[in-house]
């Protein structure tokens, strides 16, 4: 496509045309449903299966079970998507929930009024930003590989928290505290409505913000992306920076749900966040990927997870099914790449 220029009366500057875009810049409103809710189908299969084979799946209680639990996993699948947009991927937001899970429980158990609790939730949002900083960091300005720079954080936060605890449980919290995860405003649980807000500001930043085309870009080709200006180092920090924050509010949720600060807590909840992403229609490869869509995928590892109690499966096999369902996401991804690529030429 070539530029052309209109003309311009006598003494006034000449003016360009407007750009016309290129035509694989524009998505039909059916690309972009189909990029959402591609797990939506898994989603419904797995709902038709679990309401079949469990007389208990479409009780009250287990919905709302269900929903809390799903809430904190689509928190922390959030943070983790930003990461995945840029090409990246985030293996300490599980070690960050649990690191900040007990500042907060510490910082509320020596708190000795409700006042006092602030600090420590603060605290506890500052730890996990400071995380995906350094991480952020490490990988824009040194630019080690993410995995390593995450794995190997994932090792220090977790063996932080042990230090920290002594590798000690901490108990009792009070029920104020209890109250963040376990409390409802009109009626639902204020664990939804504080994933609906996350969700809400995250679907906008990506969408409607210059940031948000700046994360995508950094996904398709960061040296292109500099090159056309855009800073790449500092929207590769944002989003590690946000993706420790996002965690460590998860790990804050979570330890208001359960009531106590566990060491252990988190573990393995990178895998989950991952899952979610990739079956939700996020691309490893980057800059594929919607906030809908990983809260989609959230919704099927929840009901996986729960579906595996409800029918007492060992959790071991959930595991196994949750790997295979990330290598069943990517070989797909992969084979549309190729498709595309094949039409292109």
């Amino acid at each position: 496509m070539t530029d052309t220029k209109t003309t311009a009366p006598d003494g006034a500057a000449p003016r360009a045309a407007k750009r016309e875009p290129e035509p694989n810049e524009i998505l039909t409103l059916r690309e972009v449903l189909g990029r959402d809710l591609s797990g939506v189908p898994v989603l419904l299969l797995f709902v038709l299966i679990l309401s079949l084979a469990s007389d208990t799946f479409l009780t009250g209680v287990n919905l709302d079970n269900l929903g809390r639990q799903v809430s904190i996993y689509a928190i922390i699948a959030l943070g983790q998507l930003l990461v995945i947009l840029t090409a990246g991927i985030d293996l300490s937001v599980g070690s960050v929930v649990g690191l900040s899970g007990v500042i907060v429980a510490q910082a509320v158990f020596d708190a000795t009024s409700t006042a006092g609790v602030i600090p420590g939730l603060v605290l506890a949002l500052l730890a996990g930003a400071a995380a995906g900083a350094i991480n952020g960091v490490l990988v824009a300005v040194f630019r080690m590989p993410p995995f390593i720079v995450t794995l190997g954080m994932l090792g220090i936060a977790r063996g932080l928290t042990l230090l920290y605890t002594g590798g000690r449980t901490i108990q009792p919290l009070p029920a104020p505290f209890a109250e963040i995860a376990g409390g409802e405003f009109l009626g639902v649980a204020n664990l939804i409505w504080l994933t609906v807000l996350v969700l809400g500001v995250t679907a906008f930043a990506l969408r409607r913000t210059l940031w948000g085309r700046y994360v995508y870009a950094v996904g398709s080709n960061a040296e292109s992306a500099r090159l056309a200006g855009v800073p790449v180092r500092g929207v590769l920090i944002s989003v590690y920076t946000l993706s420790g924050l996002l965690a460590a509010l998860g790990g804050i949720l979570l330890a208001s749900r359960l009531g106590n600060g566990v060491p252990t807590a988190g573990t393995g909840y990178e895998l989950q966040a991952i899952a979610a992403c990739v079956i939700g229609g996020a691309s490893l490869f980057g800059a594929r990927g919607t906030a809908l869509g990983a809260l989609v995928g959230a919704l099927i590892v929840g009901l996986l997870n729960n579906g595996g109690t409800l029918l007492g499966i060992d959790p071991f096999w959930l595991q196994t099914a949750i790997g295979l369902l990330i290598l069943l996401a990517v070989a797909l991804d992969l084979l549309q790449g190729r498709r595309f690529r094949t039409r292109a030429t």
